[in-house]
């Protein structure tokens, strides 16, 4: 594997969650495979979750690591070909991302949407010149648009916690006071429509995400309709993806806020939720406290899901 930035990237989804479920039995099981081999990782945006975890499985797989954090203690990186650096930034990540690659055989890198020019944000610009320019292995610890390494865990774990074949997974909005990207409501969707199951999202009006993200799904804009009789409900804000609203807070309804009224439309579904999570605005203290959610162990499969990229990359070095 030289790159993973979508789903595809993964090959047979259905082996990779298996190769995900074998590597949770004994995470140490390849520890020989990173020896002598060093994971970078590329920070142009803060992390808790990805930062852990990733460090978690490469040291499970014997790798090296190192943390770079753009902007706090290196050079400010200019991004933009063609102008001229006689501003604040002294160095161009044309430059930066080869030596960069120096010193390491694979490099994760973080840099989310700056939602003022949607073509700018899905272009990806920041994580395909590293792909372009560092010829290492390079992977997505989240990027303007997507973010794998958070589906692939959610989908571990509703794998882990289905209690049927082909469960009903539902995508809701969610009230929030600042404005999201849509990362990880695109890589969502961009797993569970390869996944084998029942996939809704819903949304006030004027929420649409990509449609190269919805495809398939259905689209529910009646939320307590969408919650009928579903397995699994996964809450997320994300701002308007429409060119005229793009990056813009259109709603702020806390009738969509996830409760115990709206849990109980459900099949007895489990909570979901990326994290951070805004108490009491994306979901009551009744609901992310409640047996139903499932948004610790869905955290713990990070490392998981990481552990299995890292491990299909080291197999590529050989």
């Amino acid at each position: 594997m030289k790159k993973f930035i979508n789903v595809k990237d993964l090959g047979d989804l259905k082996i990779a969650v298996q190769e995900a479920l074998e590597i949770k039995k004994d995470r140490f099981a390849f520890k020989h495979f990173g020896e002598n081999k060093t994971l970078l990782m590329v920070f142009f945006n803060s992390s808790l979750r990805t930062r852990l975890s990733t460090q978690k499985a490469a040291m499970n797989l014997g790798m090296n690591t190192m943390i770079l954090d753009i902007a706090q203690g290196t050079w400010r990186l200019e991004t933009q070909k063609g102008v001229v650096m006689n501003g604040d930034k002294p160095e161009h990540i044309l430059e930066a991302i080869p030596v960069m690659a120096c010193y390491c055989d694979i490099i994760g890198v973080r840099s989310f949407a700056k939602l003022e020019n949607k073509t700018d944000d899905y272009n990806e610009n920041i994580l395909h010149q590293f792909i372009q320019y560092s010829e290492k292995p390079v992977f997505s610890m989240e990027g303007a648009t997507t973010h794998p390494l958070q589906a692939f865990a959610d989908l571990i774990t509703i794998e882990e916690f289905k209690t049927k074949n082909r469960p009903k997974v539902v995508l809701t909005w969610a009230p929030h006071p600042k404005t999201l990207p849509q990362a990880v409501p695109n890589s969502f969707a961009d797993f569970m429509n390869e996944a084998d199951v029942d996939f809704v999202i819903t949304h006030p009006e004027g929420y649409e995400l990509a449609p190269r993200f919805v495809r398939k799904a259905q689209v529910e804009y009646n939320q307590n309709k969408a919650f009928q009789g579903a397995d699994f409900i996964y809450a997320k804000n994300w701002s308007a993806f429409e060119d005229v609203h793009y990056g813009k807070i259109l709603s702020e309804d806390m009738n969509w806020t996830i409760d115990a009224a709206k849990m109980n439309l459900t099949n007895h579904a489990k909570f979901m939720h990326c994290l951070p999570v805004r108490r009491n605005v994306i979901v009551t203290d009744e609901v992310i406290d409640s047996p139903q959610s499932i948004v610790i162990q869905e955290a713990a499969n990070r490392e998981i899901a990481c552990e299995v990229v890292l491990k299909r990359m080291l197999e590529g070095l050989k």
